[in-house]
């Protein structure tokens, strides 16, 4: 764990670099030293409460489908083809996915369509991992 509090907060390629806080849960890996090589370099450990389960309800609701829908089915060439499908996906989780916690209707809430015998489109993104289906305007 030395190592990877090191690795967090290497001056040049550091995740932590610049950063003033890091979220930690109770797990027994974040010893006392962990947190204090932590707050040795500026960085406060802020330890969440105990017993806390839903703490992360929000973040974990995205994270599940970000992970099995896009991430989970590409394999990264670089961290600028990793931004830009994270960038893709945000798009079409926003815009384009259905939400079965909101009744199956899209976040941005657009109107249904007038014409329901206009032909359907598909839009894709990533080469046609992510599909949106949608009636031609009339």
């Amino acid at each position: 764990m030395k190592q990877m509090a090191r690795n967090l907060l290497d001056a040049d390629d550091g995740f932590l670099r610049r950063k003033r806080y890091l979220i930690l849960d109770r797990d027994p890996l974040y010893t006392k030293k962990f947190r204090e090589m932590l707050k040795g370099a500026g960085v406060k450990p802020l330890l969440l409460p105990a017993r806390s389960p839903n703490l992360n309800a929000y973040s974990e609701r995205f994270v599940l489908p970000i992970k099995s829908e896009c991430l989970g089915r590409i394999i990264p060439l670089g961290e600028a083809h990793l931004r830009r499908a994270i960038r893709e996906y945000l798009v079409h989780y926003h815009t384009e996915r259905n939400h079965q916690g909101l009744a199956n209707v899209l976040l941005t809430g657009t109107p249904p369509p007038a014409n329901t015998n206009a032909s359907v489109l598909r839009r894709e993104r990533l080469g046609g991992l992510l599909n949106y289906y949608h009636r031609r305007a009339a």
